[in-house]
């Protein structure tokens, strides 16, 4: 068996499948699923952080070109930074210390989760003892025991998320573990993908339906005045919009009113 097959139990595989169920939670709410099942399932993690970030471009240059990556500037607020660079819009950790450290490679706009945003590729260091990339980000990862990471991203457009795991000793995360690791990061960046589209398609039939009522409120109220008044339904209509423009009332509203008097207002 491999490591990631030896810990992939039937209760674990349901938690992932859970994962990507629609459901009533929050971004925040998902994250915390995700780093919370990572930093207990995946062996040698001790701990793990996510961040879901936007993406301008959804549809830009597939994952692992470089020279084509998502445009973000080696350091925040730089000459290359513009409209373009995804920003993040919620962030998760499984233990304060590493919300600690995400806050801080945040405020900075550098470190090892924006590396791998903009080139959306894996990023591994099995001792974080012999960086000299992310000097900053490696000083706290250190204050907070931490000696190794990997970093994952995931793009389910328009959601993209990053998924950072730590160990506590050398080597801890092994590459035997990067399969689940990408495994939870995917349920987790689907889960959010499907409830964005939900909210989307939920929002889009509440807002059919008022213009539904109203249509029908303000037929009725057509009526009304075209037996109060004699006349045809493009005249009730026009007195109707007269009236709603003379006293600063919503066509709507005046319709319901009307419907409600079973007369003018």
């Amino acid at each position: 068996m491999t490591p990631t097959e030896t810990v992939l139990t039937d209760q674990l595989a349901l938690e992932i499948a859970r994962l990507g169920l629609v459901g009533e939670s929050s971004d925040v709410g998902t994250l915390h699923r995700v780093t919370e099942l990572a930093a207990r399932a995946v062996p040698g993690c001790a701990g793990a952080a996510s961040v879901r970030w936007s993406v301008p471009h959804a549809a830009g240059p597939p994952p692992g070109t470089a020279s084509d990556a998502l445009d973000i500037p080696a350091q925040a607020g730089g000459p290359e930074a513009g409209q373009d660079r995804p920003e993040p819009l919620a962030a998760a950790a499984s233990h304060p210390d590493l919300a600690e450290v995400t806050d801080r490679q945040l405020s900075r706009g550098r470190g090892p989760i924006f590396d791998v945003v903009q080139d959306r590729r894996p990023l591994v260091s099995d001792d974080i003892l012999g960086e000299t990339r992310w000097p900053e980000t490696v000083s706290d990862m250190l204050r907070r025991g931490v000696r190794c990471f990997t970093a994952t991203p995931h793009l389910n457009p328009p959601v993209l998320v990053t998924l950072t795991l730590y160990g506590v000793t050398p080597k801890a995360l092994g590459r035997g573990r990067h399969a689940l690791a990408s495994l939870l990061i995917a349920q987790g960046t689907a889960a959010v993908s499907n409830s964005q589209q939900y909210d989307d398609a939920h929002r889009t039939a509440v807002q059919l339906q008022e213009a539904v009522e109203a249509r029908a409120v303000v037929d009725q109220a057509k009526g009304i005045l075209m037996h109060a008044l004699g006349c045809d339904a493009d005249e009730a209509f026009a007195e109707m919009r007269r009236i709603s423009q003379t006293r600063h009332v919503k066509l709507t509203a005046l319709a319901q009113r009307i419907v409600g008097q079973h007369g003018l207002p």
